[in-house]
């Protein structure tokens, strides 16, 4: 069982640990949906799992959001942007990775402090925006 935290116990982990467990929560979050679907052939389900996963699809999700986000949130997102990894991905574009991590920060924060109706439209932003790129 998870706890969850109030708005200032969330604000005060660190925004890479909010960016780790967010990743996860998004991963869940995509394979659920993706399996849910009826799609159960598992290199199909983790094909369709990395375009939403890939710092790129987060990085696009994050710019879509961005400009929605109350004052809580955007403080959340720019502390994951702004933080200092210990690595970058050779293939992620430095700009994008930072864009996701600052994204996979908020989704932390949104599941930590139990804001199912925030982490719902953010999620949802994200398949929306993989999706309609795809259709383009």
């Amino acid at each position: 069982m998870m706890v969850r935290l109030t708005p200032f116990e969330a604000r005060q982990w660190p925004p890479l640990a909010l960016a780790y467990l967010g990743d996860a929560v998004l991963e869940i979050s995509v394979r659920e949906r993706i399996l849910l679907s009826g799609s159960f052939r598992m290199n199909l389900v983790h094909r369709k799992t990395v375009r939403y996963v890939r710092a790129s699809a987060q990085a696009d999700a994050m710019i879509a959001l961005e400009s929605q986000l109350n004052g809580e949130e955007e403080a959340i997102y720019k502390r994951g942007r702004n933080a200092k990894p210990g690595h970058v991905r050779r293939n992620a574009d430095l700009t994008e990775y930072r864009l996701a991590t600052g994204f996979e920060a908020l989704v932390g924060y949104l599941h930590l402090t139990d804001n199912q109706e925030r982490l719902s439209w953010v999620l949802d932003t994200l398949y929306e925006t993989v999706e309609g790129k795809e259709t383009r």
